[in-house]
């Protein structure tokens, strides 16, 4: 539909994001409803139902409106824009991406943020989260985003917060949406279309959904940011892998030049000793152009909600998605060589030192960067969903009381293919002798007989010349499973109690039961360890719980002076888990009116995150850390850590060794072992929050509204780097922690096992404040302002009892940006039919602690950055609407961040390049 061509962005004037709504927003758009429907309704936070949605906890509500506003084409990237986010995953990460996209309130992580769908859980993956391209975007009425910790009435998970997605449901008639969009550079189109259809009756109703969603990728080539491995360092970041072959009999490093000739057989050449030249920085290859920026996806979902109602007093009530998602990874050609002792043979035909050219039959080390053959990682991921439930109402001694109870089913199954990583047993084979035989090339024994099925490989080709034949034996597919499924049965009630001076006290109880599970298995070649890429072994597991819980809400005083409203609440919650036993959690809330215009409102809940299947049942993986050996002659430290080291037998000569090492640091040679621990407890959070909401009846249309919070973590379950236990076992003597690694006579660490622990403190404080201002009109149009803000006064971990608190506010760790302020802007218009929105979207500066320090003592800055978006549409008389916006209208490019891994900036940041669309939606 659009060509890779600036038509479409030169064509339109763009942009907006849905500001959303601050809370106090949300609650005066609400309250005017209320004034003519008073029925009672659920408001994430508390199961009680009331007709008043003021709660005492800070509530962010995006209506459809507000995210048909923003121009994007998943949940995810709705939610990036929610100021209180922080760094989650999305399409812009390649390497280590796996297609998915993730919520992180407050920053604290994926795992610890809850999502809803429909008040219910959803299914998450083996580490715990919620991927949200599970959700399509088509489906949804309104995402409601609770600031604050919920575990008293959702359970596990919802530390930092919840993110609940209410899909649609009461629909009649149909809506047809169609939607396109590319980069200024002419790339990275997106297309969907998605057609929904409702009808009701006296008696039920049903809504019934299909989308389609297809996002191209974005090379990292076409961007100058990405483009190089790190941005304004030139050649010499390159990799040392050249795409021509490269050997070292023993006299350094040779590489062959472009001009380098064949022995003149075309099927078989081969390169005499003398045509190599020493390797350079000329010769290393730019490896990062060959990576997705932006990965690619196709994703396709049905659905259908409906009800029906069985009784006047009794319905049934359901809902059914089925999504797939189609996703892929790229990068550059495996960097191959001599893995381990992988020696190219003297006998080799390839090899010029080989007798036959007059060598003297040496060895030699070697290197090739495959550029025949790009690494590509494709993920086929299908959800399904199933809820299936009864709900109700009826009087009892004069009270009113609603109640619920289903059944729920979630799984998502992915298949992962992996291409372009190689077979070391068939390397193994083909980097032995080999000769010509009846004219072919062919792989030798000992014997010299021909070994059945081998094609010999030569990785002294010229860049991009190694043949298919040779290609297809080295090279391999792998096919990794992945599962993960969640079942449980609910059931719920809620009424009144009694009359207080405030109104009816009301309570909320309810059970759950849930079965959790998951596994994942590797391709058999991947689990015995026998390619070059990272091994790892199959991981199953899962754990089933019962939880119970109690709300209760008291209205205490109404309509006094001072007391304009005071009402308290409480909830508790036990959960049993069959993985470590049981938890309560508890959670109190005030909402006080001294006055009409102005709530004050305060809650404090504890909270809690089980492990999850990763944490507890994860199978061996391998890992390549980096890190710093304590016992090197060439390390700083103290002379109780040196004697340590003696005594542990460690030789006083012993120098560490390392690839890519700078100094006393690198990555290890040996594969280190990434696993789990059964053993784990669940991390636990207390939560404070006070703020304000302040609706001056002296100034119509004006919200506002601002809220400190605190949040304290402890036990939280996280992996100890490498470091980390080498400093407990040399520093502070800890056995446990000794005996986690081992060195060989050498004194070289040839294996570690990385294990998860419940070992570590986290601490945020900040304060969140929203505007919204809706204009008295004007014959110039309507007009509002939304503000929505969040700042971070102080984050700070403690790994242990023996360390201090560590601040990381203001500090750029890789892939996790701790910004000290997000803020979001908007401007909206409406006059007749015409509308527009303005949004700008703000990120403060970093210091680039992942950089490292500077010679001066300082660190690198990552500048304060703020992107544009603007959005015109139009009412056509045909009840139709059109869209036309630009995303990043002012092409601004991200800050440059040397520590960000790949692509000298952090995926959380735009991609370089204006985003223009257009949106047609169509209803009957």
């Amino acid at each position: 539909m659009i060509c890779k061509t600036n038509k479409l962005r030169d064509a339109v004037v763009l942009a907006l994001v849905a500001s959303a709504g601050t809370a106090g927003t949300a609650y005066a758009q609400e309250a005017e409803k209320g004034a003519t429907n008073l029925d009672r309704i659920e408001v994430t936070g508390s199961r009680i139902r009331s007709v008043d949605v003021e709660t005492s906890q800070p509530i962010l509500i995006l209506t459809r409106e507000d995210i048909q506003k923003q121009g994007v084409t998943s949940v995810a990237d709705v939610l990036t824009r929610v100021s209180s986010n922080g760094a989650g995953s999305n399409t812009t990460f390649n390497n280590g991406g796996d297609g998915s996209a993730t919520v992180s309130l407050r920053n604290l992580g994926a795992s610890r943020t809850l999502v809803l769908v429909n008040g219910r859980r959803w299914v998450s993956g083996l580490t715990g989260s919620v991927d949200l391209n599970t959700i399509p975007s088509a489906i949804v009425e309104r995402i409601e985003v609770l600031k604050d910790g919920a575990s008293s009435l959702y359970g596990s998970d919802a530390i930092a917060g919840v993110v609940n997605i209410i899909t649609r449901s009461d629909f009649e008639g149909a809506e047809f949406n169609l939607y396109a969009g590319q980069y200024g550079q002419g790339d990275g189109q997106r297309t969907s279309f998605d057609a929904t259809v409702g009808t009701s009756g006296e008696r039920g109703n049903l809504v019934i959904g299909l989308s389609r969603v297809k996002e191209d990728e974005v090379m990292a080539g076409n961007r100058a940011i990405s483009s190089v491995p790190y941005y304004g360092y030139g050649s010499s970041t390159f990799s040392s892998y050249s795409a021509s072959g490269r050997i070292n009999g023993g006299d350094g490093w040779m590489v062959l030049p472009g001009s380098a000739k064949g022995s003149g057989q075309a099927d078989n050449p081969y390169y005499a000793l003398d045509q190599y030249v020493p390797f350079t920085d000329d010769y290393r290859y730019n490896f990062a152009k060959d990576n997705y920026l932006i990965t690619p996806q196709k994703r396709s979902a049905l659905y259908a909600q409906g009800s029906y109602d069985l009784t006047e007093n009794v319905r049934f009530k359901f809902d059914a998605l089925y999504n797939e998602r189609r996703s892929a990874q790229q990068l550059a050609g495996y960097p191959l060589s001599n893995i381990g002792a992988m020696l190219m043979s003297g006998k080799s035909y390839y090899n010029p030192y080989n007798t036959a050219y007059g060598g003297d039959g040496r060895d030699v080390q070697w290197s090739h960067r495959l550029t025949e053959m790009p690494r590509l990682y494709k993920q086929d991921d299908k959800t399904q969903h199933v809820y299936a439930g009864l709900e109700g109402s009826f009087e009892w001694a004069s009270r009113q009381f609603n109640w619920d109870a289903g059944y729920s089913f979630n799984k998502t199954d992915q298949t992962e293919t992996q291409f372009g990583d190689a077979n070391l047993i068939n390397l193994g084979n083909a980097m032995g002798a080999s000769g010509v035989v009846d004219g072919v090339v062919r792989c030798l024994d000992t014997a010299g007989a021909v070994i059945d099925g081998c094609v010999p490989f030569n990785p002294l080709s010229p860049a991009g010349a190694v043949p298919k034949d040779q290609l297809d034996y080295i090279l391999f597919t792998a096919h990794n499973t992945y599962q993960y499924r969640n079942e449980s049965v609910t059931a719920n009630i809620t009424g009144d109690l009694f009359e207080l001076p405030g109104g009816m006290a009301g309570f909320a109880a309810g059970y759950e039961h849930r079965k959790e599970s998951g596994f994942s298995s590797p391709d058999a070649l991947i689990a015995s360890g026998n390619t070059s890429g990272n091994s790892f072994t199959p991981t199953s597991g899962g754990y089933s719980l019962d939880d119970y819980y109690l709300e209760l809400l008291a209205p205490l005083l109404k309509d006094l002076p001072g007391a304009n409203l005071l009402e308290l609440s409480a909830a508790v919650r036990f959960s049993d888990y069959s993985t470590f036993g049981s938890t309560v959690n508890t959670k109190f809330g005030l909402k006080w009116k001294p006055i009409e215009d102005l709530l004050v409102r305060a809650s404090y809940a504890s909270g809690f995150r089980a492990p999850s299947i990763n944490n507890l049942y994860l199978g061996s993986a391998d890992d390549f850390a980096t890190y710093s050996d304590p016992c090197s002659t060439n390390a700083t430290n103290y002379a109780a850590v040196r004697a340590a080291c003696l005594a542990a037998g460690v030789p006083a000569d012993f120098v560490a060794e390392y690839n890519s090492a700078t100094g006393n640091t690198g990555q290890t040679i040996y594969p280190f072992t990434n696993t789990a621990n059964s053993g784990l407890k669940p991390e636990t959070a207390k939560n404070l929050t006070v703020g304000l909401v302040y609706s001056p009846s002296w100034v119509q249309g004006l919200d506002m509204s601002l809220d400190w919070w605190k949040i304290k973590l402890e036990d939280s379950i996280s992996t100890p780097s490498a470091n980390y236990i080498l400093e407990q076992c040399y520093e502070h003597g800890v056995s446990s922690y000794c005996d986690l690694f081992t060195r060989n006579a050498a004194g070289a660490i040839t294996a570690m096992t990385l294990q998860p622990l419940n070992f570590g403190q986290q601490r945020l404080e900040g304060y969140d404040f929203t505007v919204h201002y809706r204009l008295p009109e004007t014959k110039f149009g309507k007009f509002s302002v939304s503000w929505d803000s969040t700042y971070v006064s102080v984050r700070e971990t403690k790994v242990d009892a023996n360390t201090p608190w560590e601040s990381s506010n203001g500090i750029y760790w890789q892939w996790d940006p701790n910004w000290r302020v997000r803020s979001s802007a908007s401007l909206d218009w409406n006059y007749g039919d015409f509308s527009a929105s303005w949004t700008t979207r703000y990120y403060s500066s970093l210091k680039d602690y992942e950089w490292g320090q500077q010679a001066d003592g300082s660190y690198n800055h990552v500048a304060a950055t703020a992107f544009h978006d603007l959005q015109v549409s139009y009412n056509l008389p045909w009840n139709a609407t059109i869209r036309v916006g630009a995303n990043n209208l002012f092409d601004k490019d991200p800050p440059v961040v040397m520590g960000a891994f790949a692509n000298s900036f952090d995926p959380q940041y735009v991609i370089p390049g204006r985003y223009s669309y257009l949106q047609y939606t169509q209803r009957f």
